[in-house]
């Protein structure tokens, strides 16, 4: 790594490759703000453009996209209640509420840190370690990636509110839904109905912003319109946050940022699995769990240090494999491909300056991210003074666009709205959503490892005959449960008393 620092500092410091920085981390934050777009859109839409450059400035450029869109996917969790990118669905949970009390800067200065966090340390990491933990992912089978799945899914149930039956409800819910479109292992169609449309299966982003970003809109559009929300531009001092009330967060920070850099590493996992598993744990090792869902700060801190300490953790995989640990490396992947690099475990002997360079850009942009989101932090709040019926039209209007250019089609955009109608019965049912996107996105991924398993074996005795996998199946269980456990314990300190 040493030896492949001139390379790296004299990339970095040419001026176009500066500029390009700039320019790309400045567009990646505001395609991570709008609700529906992502960093990974960006990436997607201005990768042609790098493949008349040299493959370091490709590599600038690509990352300072993506890494601005992750930064950025906060801004509108906080201050519209609505995810730039499922990476930030967790965070709308408690940074909306802190918004809707007036603390907008509090709340925006948590998240820019927390992304800052994740991000240049997961990077560092990454580049000391990724040969030697790529070892450990790749030594995981689909037992352990189906053992992982159930895992997360039934650690995520713990935050329907209580209520373990409407959580159950919401997941199997978004398993059906990621059920539509050809099985992974015989290609047979299932509840497509003979429709082109739904061959392919239903799109993430078309999903997400029906379920969260319209039936948001309907449902508080119906409830009728409120005073504004108080904007706190000139409380905010410096970043926003002190050092004490960042002391008082540091062991969330921690077990948040190793969560957010294991699942990372695991391909095909990511930011949009990490905020919401560490969202749980926060709320489950917090002394006032309650208070999760109502502008507790630790609520922004978890998701937005996991989701970002994911980049590092997926990078991984994609350099010492070739194998992308989310949709963005999987670009990445194509990208350098087409200037000759080859992602794999030779690739550190073959261009091991290219592979320095991916890791090193992404420490810098985190910085270039912060400098830019701590300059415009009391400008972002401005946002909450426009009067809400000309915001709820024109976020209308963004997520059926959003709708349309995932898919180039207007079929999508009336799928959109009859998501947005089952995210309407949910919120009127008291059903959490948040299981039901965790199950739609890993619900390929559960499904996939659990046919492979079963080609070995046969039997679901398999999943308990490995020990990783073991362990964590009996977690899950043990989540499944953890209500009825609590309730006995609970009796029987209460009989003590």
């Amino acid at each position: 790594m040493i030896e492949n620092l001139p390379y790296i500092i004299s990339q970095l410091i040419q001026p176009f490759n500066l500029i390009l920085m700039i320019v790309g981390t400045a567009v990646g934050i505001v395609f991570g703000a709008i609700p529906g777009l992502s960093g990974t859109l960006a990436v997607m839409l201005f990768m042609p453009l790098t493949y008349s450059m040299n493959a370091g400035t490709a590599v600038i450029f690509l990352i300072a996209l993506w890494i601005g869109g992750c930064s950025g996917a906060f801004i509108g969790s906080v201050l519209l209640g609505i995810p730039g990118s499922a990476s930030a669905v967790s965070t709308c949970w408690d940074g909306y509420p802190m918004s809707q009390q007036g603390k907008s800067g509090k709340a925006l200065a948590i998240g820019m840190v927390a992304s800052f966090t994740g991000t240049f340390f997961s990077a560092i990491i990454a580049a000391l370690l990724s040969e030697t933990i790529a070892d450990i992912a790749f030594l995981m089978g689909p037992w352990e990636y189906f053992s992982l799945c159930f895992v997360a899914i039934t650690m995520v149930l713990a935050i329907s509110k209580g209520n373990m039956f409407k959580g159950l409800v919401s997941a199997c819910i978004g398993l059906l839904f990621a059920s539509v479109g050809f099985s992974p292992i015989d290609a047979e169609p299932r509840f497509v109905f003979d429709n082109m449309y739904l061959m392919s299966g239903l799109g993430m982003t078309v999903v997400l912003i029906g379920v969260f970003s319209v039936s948001s809109i309907v449902t508080s559009y119906g409830k009728g319109f409120g005073a504004l929300p108080v904007v706190d531009n000139k409380s905010v001092r410096g970043l926003g946050i002190t050092f004490g009330e960042i002391k008082e967060q540091l062991v969330n920070i921690i077990r948040s940022f190793l969560i957010g850099l294991g699942i990372g590493f695991l391909p095909g996992m990511g930011s949009g699995l990490s905020n919401l598993v560490a969202y749980s744990s926060a709320k489950n090792a917090s002394k006032d769990p309650d208070s999760f869902g109502k502008g507790n700060p630790g609520g922004i801190w978890a998701p937005e240090v996991a989701n970002n300490a994911s980049i590092g953790g997926a990078m991984i995989p994609m350099a010492a494999l070739g194998i992308p640990g989310d949709s963005t490396t999987a670009l990445l992947i194509g990208a350098l491909t087409i200037h000759g690099l080859e992602m794999g475990p030779m690739v550190f002997k073959n261009s091991g300056n290219i592979v320095y360079l991916m890791f090193g850009t992404v420490a810098v942009v985190a910085c270039v991210v912060l400098v830019m989101q701590a300059l415009g932090m009391r400008l972002f709040p401005q946002i909450l003074k426009v009067p809400y019926h000309y915001m709820y039209p024109a976020l209308l209007i963004i997520s059926m666009v959003s709708a349309y250019v995932d898919a180039g089609s207007l079929y999508k955009c009336g799928m959109m709205l009859v998501f947005a109608v089952v995210g309407i019965f949910m919120a009127y049912g008291g059903i959490p959503t948040a299981p039901l996107i965790l199950a739609f996105i890993l619900g390929p991924t559960l499904e996939s490892n659990m046919l492979k398993a079963f080609q070995y074996t046969g039997t679901v005795s398999t999943f308990f005959t490995r020990p990783i996998s073991c362990v964590m199946m009996i977690i899950g269980i043990g989540c499944v449960f953890s209500p009825i456990i609590r309730t006995v314990i609970g009796k029987m300190k209460a009989n003590k008393q």
